[in-house]
């Protein structure tokens, strides 16, 4: 799902780059144990309340052929207990706290947290150490919990069309790159699934050196400090497994991809590969940063084109009598562990067809390339992002969760700072040159969502009752 940033009411938007980020941001601690786990701290005393998040940098990415889908199926067995907690009271005991708790897994980590009143942290803090480092669970548990992911996995992807064809684009968009395997994994690999392959994937990735704890909201540093070394400290300390490079290599020619779906409507995405944002992009001053900018001029691009209501696609694709599509999108990967892609994307209008929204949607990244883009343009699309992280402070949550992935992506404790202010840097020249570089047919792949109609003989399938609460 793209992100949007379509905020209203520019006076107030000038308001804020100019008043609430000129004030002194919380000042974010970091500090590592003895035994490897970083903790970062960030203490926001607006209400007395705190987020704790436990990230391990380990996703899909990290898995095998094989066995894809195993980090997302442990995720789902951390909450079958411990020695010392059953199964399922994980979460109830968050809730008799006053909290409440999720976990996800991506491409890139995966996260467990909780929102809790401050004064619970401890709590939360010994029962997420305990599970990291103790996790146990019998056989039968992983037989009852696979077949809730299994579940998960029909009703998210294989009774969606639309996900289906993002799954067989990824699948050919990327060659070496392990972002070509789903998340969930493949439904053979989680049939094949057994309870030692997620014992060993939990043996491997989950020690301390692979992991960070981020607390955000009511709290005191130093008590934070005391509190990760009496219940994180003590976990045995074991090497983090050595990642072998898996680089994408070049795209030499189109990929297009027809898939054909029961659908209403049909719908076409465009996939470019274009470089993503590293550390060595935003640290050091802008006058004298030598960092690749061309990430930053993509994301201003794809914010040009669909940062707001009346933004460029809005206009030009889905207004007047004779538009071309229902919605189109456009969305830069800035950030990630893995390689990154621009993405562009529409649903046909009444009357019109998908290589027509695929030539509208590439006509207007045309137009930026040929004519660049206004200063008022510019102009409007920092003020949005400023003002869209200004209001990210409002939640510790995310505040958390923004200090979490950066730490993931290798990033400084004060990227979001220092993104802004790049962002702020970027010229109209740079987004020009951009449009102009990374839009061609040999980096691009094209999937098209074909509908079909339902077989009338089809019978619906009767949904399995899920075990387990969805934590997603």
């Amino acid at each position: 799902m793209k992100p949007t940033h379509r905020l209203c009411f520019p006076v107030l938007l000038s308001w804020i780059a100019t008043a609430a980020w000129a004030q002194a941001p919380a000042k974010v601690e970091q500090f590592t144990l003895s035994n490897g786990l970083t903790v970062i701290v960030k203490p926001d005393r607006r209400a007395p309340t705190a987020a704790h998040m436990l990230w391990v940098r380990v996703g899909s990415m990290d898995e095998v052929d094989g066995t894809t889908g195993v980090a997302h199926v442990l995720e789902h067995m951390l909450f079958k207990g411990t020695a010392t907690v059953k199964p399922g009271e994980f979460s109830r005991r968050v809730a008799a706290l006053g909290g409440r708790d999720n976990a996800f897994t991506s491409r890139d980590a995966t996260g467990y947290h909780q929102q809790i009143p401050s004064g619970k942290l401890e709590d939360v803090m010994r029962l997420e150490a305990d599970r990291f480092a103790n996790n146990q669970w019998p056989d039968d548990e992983f037989k009852r919990e696979i077949e809730v992911v299994k579940e998960e996995r029909r009703s998210r992807t294989e009774e969606s069309p639309r996900a289906k064809m993002y799954e067989a684009a990824n699948a050919i968009t990327f060659t070496a790159s392990p972002y070509r395997r789903p998340v969930v994994g493949w439904m053979s690999d989680l049939d094949a699934m057994t309870p030692q392959d997620a014992r060993d994937f939990y043996k491997r990735w989950y020690v301390p050196g692979n992991a960070a704890v981020v607390v955000a909201g009511d709290v005191d540093v130093v008590e934070v400090k005391r509190l990760a070394e009496k219940y994180y400290g003590p976990i045995t300390a074991s090497p983090v497994p050595a990642r072998k490079p898996r680089d994408e290599p070049e795209q030499t020619g189109v990929r297009r991809l027809d898939f054909k779906g029961v659908a209403s409507q049909a719908y076409v995405s465009m996939a470019f590969k274009v470089p993503k944002l590293v550390p060595a992009d935003v640290m050091g001053d802008d006058k004298d940063s030598t960092g690749n900018r061309d990430p930053l001029a993509l994301t201003v691009l794809a914010a040009v084109l669909d940062g707001y209501s009346g933004a460029r696609l809005n206009r030009a694709l889905e207004q007047g009598d004779n538009r071309a599509a229902d919605s189109a999108g456009a969305y830069n990967g800035l950030t990630g562990r893995g390689p990154q892609l621009f993405m562009l994307d529409g649903v046909p209008a009444a009357g019109k067809t998908a290589a027509q929204v695929a030539a509208a949607l590439r006509e207007q990244v045309a137009l930026v390339a040929k004519n660049g883009v206004s200063e008022a343009e510019l102009n409007r699309v920092k003020t949005q992002w400023i003002a869209s992280e200004t209001y990210k402070l409002d939640s510790v949550f995310n505040q958390a969760r923004e200090l979490g992935s950066n730490w993931i992506n290798g990033m400084p404790l004060d990227f979001d700072k220092r993104l802004i202010a790049r962002l702020r840097s970027v010229t109209s020249a740079e987004v020009q040159a951009v449009a102009a570089k990374y839009f061609g047919d040999d980096q691009m792949t094209q999937a098209t969502l074909l509908p079909q109609a339902m077989d009338p003989n089809r019978k619906p399938r009767a949904a399995a009752i899920p075990t387990t609460p969805s934590r997603h």
